[in-house]
């Protein structure tokens, strides 16, 4: 029998105890890979419908009451609530997003729909960003609504549609429209925390998401004069975009130490026993593995060209040409970004958003953050949590319109060989069925503690 096979057969394997979380998670998130919600930014996929009404059927079935809202046709998230053994402490939201990057499946070695079980992963797109965490808290809710284990106070979970292209049709629509859905919530979690970087063999670091940068996704214009391809042509709007592009993708910005950062070094420099220098990080980036990405990009703004586009025959030069940029700004940075960025640019190139989003950052402190190294540490002994700042943004931007502090918190103990920054919207995306169940366990545990 297969790897596959077997899995597909393991809830068959004792049918005379309990099913728990654990036995849960795995199908779960396979089910979920297997509900096609690719986002292209437009609503031209298929939408997260299904995939709502999957969660909400999975809640229903363990006695909660889901709400489904669509905020255009086929973009539906879902939200339920689980009530406290005290309802007077304040809320704690748990949110995830059910839509996923496009993906080619002639790129990826097993299907990215297929849920595919293989070398001790479940792959596919969104494997880890994020309905490994969609499915790991499904399996956690269930296993305690099914044994009317309540947590210490009201949870309102939430599995939200359009995150990857902002939020406008998941949790901006929510907080804008139904902000009562999330009375009472002051502190949150989600995707992009938790995960594992194992120092040496006494210690494994879990880096917490504390901080976001800021984004400025931006169209660049140039306009020129029109003419025949033939001709000697000094005003070609190609030409100087192109020149401006290249002067952007080539700029490094400088490294501004936020306090998260600083907290991360001095954690990170006190297991390594040296002191970092965040000027000075290429040889400490080199030793960090599957984690050096996403450290590398915490250091400074970033503004990464993405398309370009003019012109529409050979020998037709355009009278404009225009390019798109991804830029992100740290915490405190965002004046400074756009005045390098309109100084690099130039004064013959037009920059306008597309979308743009705040920086996020809270400290590394308080109950909740002692409720998690609790968590982890009882699963993993040495386990240590550490802050760290995500580079890209995730919904909790929209939630602290909200007053909701919000963490990256999805645990996962991690094989050191993996490249986790790498899975993110790349190609093989896969988790750890190990992974899977050992973040069950913390966030079992994660709840009752906090």
């Amino acid at each position: 029998m297969s790897e596959s096979s077997r899995a597909d057969r393991s809830g068959e394997a004792d049918r005379t105890r309990p099913v728990t979380g654990e036995d849960e998670v795995v199908d779960l998130c396979r089910d979920l890979i297997r509900i096609d919600t690719s986002n292209y930014g437009d609503h031209s996929g298929p939408g997260e419908r299904k995939a709502a009404e999957y969660v909400a059927e999975k809640l229903a079935e363990v006695g909660l009451e889901p709400q489904i809202f669509e905020s255009h046709p086929g973009r539906a998230s879902t939200v339920a609530r689980i009530e406290g053994e005290d309802r007077s402490r304040p809320a704690l939201l748990i949110h995830g997003h059910t839509d996923v990057v496009p993906a080619n499946a002639q790129d990826w070695t097993h299907h990215p729909f297929s849920g595919e079980i293989a070398d001790g992963c479940v792959w596919g797109r969104g494997a880890v960003d994020m309905k490994d965490m969609d499915a790991m808290t499904l399996a956690v809710v269930r296993e305690r609504m099914r044994t009317g284990r309540k947590p210490p106070r009201d949870i309102v979970l939430s599995f939200m549609a359009d995150e990857e292209a902002g939020g406008t049709y998941g949790a901006r629509y929510l907080v804008d429209n139904h902000p009562e859905l999330f009375e009472g919530v002051t502190e949150a979690i989600s995707e992009v925390g938790g995960f594992s970087f194992q120092v040496n063999e006494d210690l494994r670091l879990y880096l917490i998401e504390t901080a976001q940068k800021g984004m400025h996704w931006m169209k660049l214009t140039v306009d020129g004069t029109a003419g025949h391809g033939s001709m000697i042509h000094k005003d070609n709007a190609i030409t100087e975009l192109s020149a401006a592009v290249g002067r952007l993708g080539q700029h490094k910005f400088p490294v501004r130490v936020t306090k998260t950062l600083r907290h991360f070094l001095d954690e990170l420099g006190d297991a390594l026993g040296t002191e970092l220098d965040p000027e000075n990080m290429d040889a400490t980036l080199a030793k960090l593995g599957g984690i050096a990405k996403l450290i590398g990009a915490s250091l400074q703004n970033t503004a990464n060209p993405t398309q370009l586009g003019a012109g529409y025959k050979v020998n037709v030069i355009p009278g404009q040409a225009t390019a798109h940029v991804d830029g992100r700004f740290l915490p405190g940075y965002e004046e400074e970004f756009l005045a390098d960025l309109d100084r690099i640019l130039g004064p013959n190139v037009k920059r306008t958003d597309v979308h743009a989003d705040k920086a996020l950052e809270t400290t590394f402190d308080g109950a909740l953050v002692d409720a998690m190294q609790t968590a982890l540490q009882a699963e993993d002994p040495i386990a240590r949590a550490v802050p760290y700042m995500l580079s890209a943004g995730t919904d909790a931007k929209s939630f602290d319109d909200l007053g909701i502090r919000g963490f990256g918190f999805a645990p996962l103990k991690l094989p050191p060989e993996l490249d986790f920054a790498g899975m993110f919207h790349g190609v093989d995306e896969r988790v750890p069925v190990d992974g899977l169940k050992f973040g069950v366990r913390v966030l079992d545990r994660f709840i009752d503690a906090s």
